[in-house]
């Protein structure tokens, strides 16, 4: 008998073994699904699956966060072949019988899986947003923020930022210099204790230096004559490495929003916003143009993620 006999024999001396390997015949399966069949936790199959990939049992693959296993017998030589054969033969029993039935039943569940998102692939957003609401993806990126985090939302019109993050942050502040704006941001804040309204121009904020962790700059800047003001007051109350996010229009050709909106430019372009950061003593980290929303009827969009100039 050679050595590697001798180590297909060790191999397959564990009945775990054998029973993942009579499933992986089968079909490539993770090792999730492995765990559902056999009945053991995922430590303990994770281990028995290492020892028959050495020994050249099985092989395996990743696809995106899964582990992946299969048998690959036409790769195997005829004297393993012969030697897993019998093996097998010799294996059968009542736990191998309820291995294949939940085999079946894993195998169903994956088949409805795979039928629903084939089916539904295409219109995957559509259906989100009809059962769980637009506002999802909104929630999650609120959730990421530190507990601890003081923000600010800086010219904030009804404050939509300071109600979304609210439930996640310390402390939510919410400035604007219109009386007609703050009414309906307080209107909107009623009840939530950790909001604070502001009356302050985005030039004098009543902030004290190094007091936010997060500010959003979001519509703004088409309104300010001078930006430059502002955005040096919001390196001011920012903490040091903290960012400021600015999203607002790329440059277009809608005059109309000078009368209609009281803009007092036509959008933002890349070159100017460059020059506005560098003197309020601001760098930025990137600058997005945002893809089209299909039911968006205004212009286009980019977003930028400033912060302090560190000085050398």
């Amino acid at each position: 008998m050679t050595t590697a006999s001798l180590d297909w024999l060790q191999t397959l001396a564990d009945g775990t073994r054998v029973r993942l390997l009579r499933l992986l015949e089968q079909k490539e399966l993770s090792v999730s699904e492995l765990c559902a069949v056999v009945q053991l936790p995922q430590s303990t199959v994770s281990r028995h699956l290492k020892v028959l990939v050495a020994d050249s049992w099985i092989a395996g693959r990743r696809e995106g966060t899964n582990h992946l296993y299969r048998v690959e017998r036409d790769h195997w030589v005829e004297s393993r072949d012969d030697l897993w054969q019998w093996v097998r033969g010799q294996a059968e029993s009542p736990t191998t019988l309820l291995d294949q039935q939940r085999l079946s039943r894993v195998l169903e569940e994956r088949s409805r899986s795979e039928a629903f998102f084939s089916s539904t692939a295409e219109q995957w957003d559509k259906l989100r947003v009809d059962l769980f609401g637009g506002q999802l993806d909104a929630f999650v990126l609120a959730a990421t923020l530190p507990d601890d985090a003081v923000v600010g939302e800086l010219g904030c019109g009804s404050a939509p930022l300071c109600q979304l993050v609210a439930p996640y942050v310390r402390e939510a502040i919410a400035i604007d210099s219109s009386a007609a704006m703050l009414s309906a941001a307080r209107q909107r804040l009623a009840g939530l204790e950790n909001v604070r309204v502001e009356a302050s121009s985005l030039t004098e904020l009543s902030l004290d230096d190094n007091t936010l962790d997060a500010a959003w700059l979001v519509l703004v800047l088409p309104y300010l004559g001078e930006p430059t003001g502002a955005l040096s007051e919001a390196a001011r109350v920012l903490k040091p490495g903290a960012p400021l996010v600015i999203v607002d229009l790329l440059p277009h050709d809608r005059s109309a929003y000078r009368q209609e909106m009281g803009h007092v430019r036509l959008g933002v372009h890349r070159d100017e916003l460059a020059v506005w950061l560098e003197q309020a003593g601001l760098t930025w980290d990137r600058y997005v143009e945002l893809p089209p929303d299909s039911l968006a009827k205004g212009p286009a969009l980019f977003a930028t993620v400033a912060r302090v100039l560190v000085q050398n």
